[in-house]
């Protein structure tokens, strides 16, 4: 054990220099590459193959922030405890479940030449980096080799594999030593029980408008994640090959996730389709090994043996783990007795090469082929073309399953009726494709309102094809949406803001009745008067300026949290409970406590919505030490629970007295695609992580504004706007 970790210490501490013959190679082809940075530093990436372009934007990406890279890679292979200790072993164990280092080399000498040059390149490309930055000291990766882009192949912020709850994969495998491995859980036909934790969906927000909706007679998309912030790159990498893609990038993959091409965009919301499951194993010891039922006979439980290494302040210890195995997938945790395993999709292959072709499907036709291969598992899309096209793509992966079954729990391992069948057509999904009313949206919300009256019919489907429901953002992009024919790219950014807080429209009347109805002889009557003046009057539009907008988010928080339990026991969700069945009383006690709250913090309670929510980006680290006396600039758009399209979760941290934004609006573009493309971008703060480098920070204020800038998609737009032009290494 001793010497397999100091090996390991020796290949993570540091390695030796390239062969010269590698080096002269790297250089050659960065010779043949070109990099312009435009005036905001992003990277507009010229090759004359894929791979070249391959090559340089990785590269781009690495001078950009070689940390968000290398940290994506090592979280992606389980090699987070490996930088920041023992703490993380519980994360790096369970992406080891499912990511096996040699599976993923075989799978790269089986990958098509055509992938297999573009991971080469993406190897390149970084080592390139990191042997002319020796200053640069990985933290992990002292050398990236070509299979490893297979680690991380489908660009979500929180992959499929990520569902898989912590906290217990540690109760099962936490302190578990060999001489308590006998009978632990071991049980005899026992009734399967026991649930899925809920999971809320993040948000984010695609719109597609028909041309005939539009004043120029041109498709129009709005591309909008909300992610955690500076969780992706903005780049274009074009070659002679025919790629030619802009937008959002995932650091240090080499497709673009969100974006578009010369005739076609693309954006991913996070999907509600079930397509993880889990099963409920019976476990059976016999002469000193473990099986499970299966079918009325006995399985053996495949065991292997994982070792995790973390760092110490000494070097590299590592914890031994014998992790177990059924057919359906890895045993993640233990409930009433029974050992559960999850299936999900693990096709790292396949789920590459549909990632980086969509970037070069310039037709409805030649995307929906890419769909074909069934890997967009956690996401829906929507999409829009310059031929006019608009759809809306569910999720791809979706298993058939008999729906006798309650899928969103636990089902019996032991039943080959609750097996996976092949996994449903694209036809046979809630797709949308062209509807009359000319316009689609998704905002994590169900795909049955994704087109009005002309969407997919839930009665239609299966109860696993989608388990999301309605959202406040779904109806707010409904009412921006509907009725218009005369859609600009500029009236598309605004609807893109709209700053309507459609899902306080119930909640805050409620209030108001509330109030009148309290005799004059309340304590609490003559004091909120004046603050429920200015609620009374608000037009329930967010703003930096409204002070109403402070009085309704703190109060509408407080009062939501005071009754959730009382909600729960109903059976209805805060809101409606809220609006409809709570009692006065504590709506006045909780605006009461609001209206102290903001004395208390800002010394008035007529404290403008912008001197409590703030942006604020301190240095390059990817958790910010915020902080009420370092510089911030002030926000008005809203948490996405109140149906805010543009979206701003933020909270305090430590002793501050405003609210720091962390995720919501990260990267957002309008797309109009005709004859050529137009479009308009913002990305949160700015692209570098490097707080000396004047595009650290320099996007702030447009994106809290929401004042988007011109994209230079077209080389020539690059005259006058660009600032650098080199090779890589140059």
């Amino acid at each position: 054990m001793e010497a397999m970790l100091l090996g390991l210490a020796v290949l993570v501490g540091g390695c030796a220099g390239p062969a010269d013959p590698e080096v002269a190679a790297w250089e050659a082809r960065a010779r043949e590459i070109t990099i312009i940075r435009d005036d905001w530093g992003i990277p507009h990436v010229y090759g004359a193959t894929d791979a070249d372009a391959v090559f340089g934007m990785i590269y781009a990406q690495a001078e950009d922030d070689f940390n968000r890279v290398e940290t994506n890679f090592i979280n992606a292979m389980g090699r987070l405890a490996e930088a920041e200790g023992e703490a993380e072993i519980w994360r790096d164990l369970r992406m080891k479940l499912f990511i096996d280092p040699e599976e993923l080399k075989r799978l790269y000498a089986e990958s098509p030449e055509w992938l297999r040059a573009l991971m080469e390149a993406w190897a390149d490309g970084l080592n390139f980096y990191l042997h002319k930055h020796p200053e640069v000291r990985p933290r992990v990766i002292a050398r990236f080799e070509p299979w490893m882009a297979l680690s991380f192949s489908e660009g979500s912020i929180g992959g499929d594999i990520e569902r898989v709850g912590l906290r217990s994969l540690e109760s099962f495998y936490g302190g578990r030593t060999e001489a308590e491995r006998e009978g632990r859980g071991a049980v005899r036909d026992e009734e399967p029980s026991g649930a899925l934790a809920f999971l809320e969906p993040g948000g984010s927000n695609g719109l597609a408008i028909a041309p005939a909706n539009t004043a120029n007679g041109h498709a129009l998309l709005l591309i909008n994640p909300h992610t955690s912030f500076f969780f992706r790159a903005e780049l274009q990498m074009v070659s002679d090959e025919g790629l030619n893609a802009y937008g959002a990038v995932t650091w240090g993959q080499f497709f673009v996730y969100q974006g578009f091409n010369e005739r076609a965009g693309w954006m991913h919301t996070s999907s509600g389709a079930d397509n993880i499951d889990e099963y409920a194993e019976t476990i059976v010891e016999r002469n000193d090994s473990l099986f499970y039922r299966y079918d009325g006979a006995l399985r053996p439980v495949t065991e292997k043996r994982l070792t995790v290494p973390f760092r110490t302040d000494t070097g590299l210890a590592g914890r031994e783990f014998t992790v177990y195995r059924t057919h359906h997938g890895p045993i993640v945790r233990e409930a009433d007795g029974k050992w559960i395993s999850v299936r999900l999709m693990e096709e790292p292959l396949k789920a590459l090469i549909q990632s980086y072709s969509r970037t070069k499907a310039t037709s409805y036709q030649a995307f929906h082929e890419t769909m074909e291969l069934h890997t967009n598992s956690s996401n829906n899309t929507v999409y829009a073309d310059g031929n006019g096209t608009i759809a809306y793509f569910h999720s791809n992966f979706v298993p058939r399953r008999d729906p006798r079954f309650d899928w969103s729990r636990p089902v019996d391992g032991s039943d080959p009726a609750t097996e996976w069948g092949e996994v449903h057509g694209i036809d046979e999904s809630p797709n949308v494709v062209n509807p009359p009313n000319g316009w689609i949206q998704n905002t994590n919300n169900w795909p049955f309102a994704a087109a009005g009256v002309h969407s997919p019919r839930r009665n239609d489907y299966p109860p696993y094809m989608e388990t999301n429901r309605e959202n406040a953002r779904g109806l707010h992009a409904v009412r921006v949406l509907e009725g218009r024919k005369d859609f600009t790219l500029a009236s598309l950014i605004d609807a893109a803001f709209d700053s309507y807080l459609i899902g306080l429209e119930e909640l805050m009347p409620a209030l108001v009745r509330a109030y009148d109805r309290t005799p004059a002889s309340h304590p609490l009557k003559a004091r909120l008067a004046e603050p429920m003046d200015s609620l009374r009057a608000w037009d329930l539009r967010w703003g930096a300026a409204s002070v109403s907008t402070s009085l309704a988010l703190i109060w509408a928080e407080e009062y939501l949290r005071a009754v959730a339990a009382e909600a729960r026991r109903a059976g209805m969700q805060p809101n409606d409970y809220a609006a409809t069945h709570a009692p006065p009383g504590p709506m006045l006690e909780r605006l009461a406590a609001a209206v102290d709250r903001l004395e208390a913090d800002f010394g008035t309670w007529r404290t403008p919505w912008g001197e409590i929510n703030r942006f604020q980006r301190v240095n390059g680290e990817i958790v910010q030490p915020f902080a009420d006396s370092f510089p911030s600039i002030p926000v008005g758009f809203t948490h996405a629970r109140w149906g805010s399209l543009a979206a701003f979760s933020a909270r305090a941290y430590g002793a501050s007295k405003r609210i720091y934004g962390t995720s919501g609006n990260s990267f957002v573009a309008v797309v109009e695609f005709g004859d050529s493309v137009r479009a308009r971008a913002v990305t949160a703060g700015g692209l570098s992580s490097d707080p000396a480098s004047p595009h650290f920070n320099d996007q702030a204020e447009r994106y809290a504004k929401g004042d988007l800038r011109e994209v230079y998609f077209y080389r020539p737009q690059l005259v006058g706007h660009s600032e650098r032009e080199y090779h890589p290494g140059g």
